[in-house]
């Protein structure tokens, strides 16, 4: 049995350079990831996929710039460029990612009134993927999470499994954050360490 697992993190077209919402650096996330997954048998992968009218979308909120933050229903939002939408290109696994070895693929995001940046549950908690409860069933004890972004999804979904009561492991190699604010990366990974994820530095 698997104790150990791989999540990968919205490792998708949008999230890359030349993206629609991209991460600086995001595509160096990829030689790696491939590496990491030699050392793995359960690979798991989220995907954003979001409808066309979902609330995180500035596009969605006229009067309303990007990047602002407003609320939805009842829970801060930062409004995004429109990104991931189901179907699109821009959705699609990293041309470079050896998906085909993905052994499961949770998608997130898939409720217009609601964001969800956690690979396990949505923002406010309302609602689970599955994963967490997928990730128990195959007998897996630790997680090692990267992908993008470090200081939003990667990191909501290695809290999200730690106090789902997973040892977890952010490979910062394999990370890339969005960085809003100049540091948003780096208090981010502070936050993980300092709640109990193990960080991986490099190699």
């Amino acid at each position: 049995m698997n104790e150990n697992a791989l999540i990968l993190v919205d490792i998708q077209n949008d999230f890359l350079p030349g993206g629609a919402l991209a991460v600086p650096e995001g595509d160096q996330v990829i030689p790696r990831a491939n590496r990491l997954m030699d050392d793995f048998g359960i690979i798991v992968a989220t995907q954003d996929w979001h409808p066309s009218d979902h609330g995180s979308f500035a596009a969605n909120h006229p009067g309303k710039q990007l990047f602002e933050v407003t609320d939805l229903n009842g829970l801060p939002q930062v409004l995004w460029p429109t990104h991931c939408e189901q179907g699109t290109s821009g959705a699609e696994f990293a041309p470079g990612l050896h998906s085909g070895r993905i052994t499961k693929v949770f998608q997130k995001g898939t409720d217009p009134a609601i964001d969800s940046y956690s690979g396990l549950f949505d923002n406010g908690h309302r609602k689970s993927t599955g994963l967490g409860e997928w990730l128990r069933d195959q007998g897996v004890k630790h997680v090692t999470v990267c992908g993008l972004a470090t200081d939003y999804c990667v990191k909501f979904t290695a809290l999200d499994a730690l106090a789902e009561g997973f040892e977890v492991t952010l490979d910062l190699a394999a990370s890339r954050g969005v960085n809003l604010t100049p540091g948003d990366v780096d208090k981010a990974v502070e936050e993980m360490r300092s709640k109990g994820v193990k960080i991986r530095e490099a190699n």
